[in-house]
């Protein structure tokens, strides 16, 4: 959701994935990429209103964004409309919940995004956007997500038949858990990584690390997950996280990983 609050000066928020209530909704549970948008504030003039708009509805689609920006003569930094604008990327959402506010030439941008590397391209476009000229704050927390999937997966090995790349009826039902929690994170994109212990070939087990990921893709996209949020990617032996020199540790390395890109 995105807020935009009044304030005595210029300043605009954008409250990313806000709950149903803010924008008067009736649905008990809306999805992330299905709650409003609002946004709140002061600008000087219609021109201005009308950009932040045009930009906001490009990125969030006009069902979802909720007008409440009032114009008011007040003075406002150089081409302050023109920077803030910039700053309605695409990138904003990825940061559900959460919040930007612009007031002068301050930035904040608060809220959750999966990964160290997506919190930090965040603020930088934010930066960039304004030709470095604006003071941004990066308030951006990393969300709990991979953690619940990390906890719902519990070290447990989601098995295939040996040698290929056909899961197990047991692997699958691991599967069916992981799901069920994926279906709850609509705006979230996942890597499969698959991985193998160093019995054999490199080569070929970077092979079977790669179709043992697809084929757990392929199950999940089966299960409702759109495809367009699973990537896979084979790291074969490449990556062990036991002694390859046991039983049990070999059978710890072939495993599935998943992570919230």
């Amino acid at each position: 959701m995105m807020h935009l609050f009044k304030t005595t000066s210029v300043a605009l928020a954008l409250l990313l994935a806000a709950s149903p209530s803010i924008a008067q909704q009736t649905a008990p549970a809306l999805a992330a990429a299905e709650r409003p948008v609002v946004i709140e504030g002061v600008v000087p003039d219609q021109a201005t209103k009308t950009k932040l708009l045009t930009n906001l509805r490009a990125v969030y689609g006009a069902s979802r964004v909720v007008d409440r920006i009032q114009v008011d003569d007040i003075a406002m930094p150089p081409n302050w409309g023109d920077y803030v604008a910039s700053m309605i990327s695409s990138g904003l959402t990825r940061v559900s919940p959460g919040k930007l506010e612009v007031s002068g030439q301050s930035v904040r941008i608060t809220g959750e995004v999966s990964n160290e590397a997506l919190r930090q391209q965040v603020a930088s476009d934010l930066s960039l956007a304004s030709n470095t000229s604006y003071t941004v704050t990066n308030a951006l927390k990393l969300s709990s997500q991979q953690e619940v999937l990390d906890q719902t997966l519990a070290n447990r090995i989601i098995e295939f038949q040996s040698g290929s790349a056909k899961l197990t009826p047991f692997g699958m039902s691991i599967l069916d858990e992981m799901v069920a929690k994926m279906l709850q994170m609509p705006d979230s994109r996942f890597l499969i990584i698959g991985h193998t212990d160093n019995v054999g070939q490199r080569e070929s087990n970077l092979a079977l690390s790669h179709a043992r990921a697809l084929a757990v893709k392929n199950y999940m996209v089966m299960k409702r997950i759109p495809v367009s949020h699973l990537d896979v990617l084979g790291k074969g032996p490449d990556e062990p996280v036991a002694d390859n020199t046991s039983n049990d540790g070999r059978a710890r390395n072939r495993r599935i990983e998943f992570q919230i890109q």
